[in-house]
């Protein structure tokens, strides 16, 4: 791995996927302002909707939609490589969309899709979410080829299926987009992020929302860069804004020259 700098962007996204987009602009710009070479919006970045089937009616088919086009331009503009959250793409079955992650080059060149393969399903406390019912899940992992790194992608629950990342490693940088539920994310977020990070000894950028959503929702925040040995470099609990590090190839190497648990991996 080479010496990068990442920044993941923290949202309060709404229902008004304009007003979300010119955020998501703004924060990518600020971004790009601090050194960022790879920029990640969260999940749902671009609609938190009052109704689960809401994602259904902006769904864009792959390779074009307006969703798409501001993307690539973004990435292009700021000469950045971006993940760009997630985005509802059209699924062959109807009343179901993908949850998709799509990564851009700074040319504006789509680099790399990801599907989101594990559904959350959750209730108690007064909560019920169900992400089968509008979504249709992903079959395959995902990871790119950026100068100087390779990265693996998962989005939000995920981050439960430690399988689904060991059987892309090794990487160098695992990306993780999530709109995490405040009661899930206070117990299990942050810890989860860093034995993601311990096991496959790489730095991990994690992407949230935050905050009380028109949907009543409320989810967790705490976007935060982690380190290869589990060390948090840079958190933002609440609120919109932007966390930026620096990943170090020195730190890298030295995790997994002293600890070489990958090397020792027998399944």
């Amino acid at each position: 791995m080479e010496r990068l700098k990442v920044a993941a962007v923290q949202m309060v996204s709404s229902t008004c996927v304009d007003e979300n987009l010119a955020r998501a602009q703004q924060l990518v710009a600020e971004a790009a302002a601090a050194g960022a070479q790879l920029v990640v919006l969260p999940e749902y970045f671009c609609l938190m909707g009052r109704s689960d089937t809401d994602k259904l009616v902006i769904a864009e088919a792959h390779g074009d939609g307006l969703l798409q086009r501001a993307l690539a331009a973004l990435a292009r503009e700021h000469r950045v490589w971006l993940v760009a959250g997630t985005l509802p793409l059209v699924s062959p079955e109807a009343g179901k969309v993908y949850n998709s992650t799509l990564v851009y080059t700074p040319g504006g060149r789509e680099a790399c899709r990801y599907d989101k393969v594990h559904l959350f399903g959750f209730s108690g406390l007064g909560e019920r979410y169900a992400e089968a019912d509008t979504i249709l899940p992903g079959t395959a992992p995902a990871s790119f080829e950026m100068p100087g790194a390779r990265v693996a992608l998962g989005v939000c629950y995920d981050l439960r299926f430690a399988e689904l990342f060991r059987r892309m490693a090794p990487f160098d940088v695992l990306v993780l987009p999530a709109a995490f539920t405040a009661v899930t994310g206070e117990a299990h977020w942050e810890v989860l992020l860093r034995a993601r990070a311990i096991e496959n000894q790489c730095y991990v950028v994690a992407s949230a929302q935050e905050g009380l959503h028109e949907n009543g929702r409320r989810t967790h925040g705490h976007s935060m860069i982690i380190d290869p040995w589990g060390r948090i470099e840079a958190c933002l609990p609440e609120g919109e804004g932007v966390v930026v590090a620096e990943l170090d190839p020195a730190r890298l190497a030295s995790v997994r020259s002293r600890l070489p648990a990958l090397a020792h991996r027998v399944f």
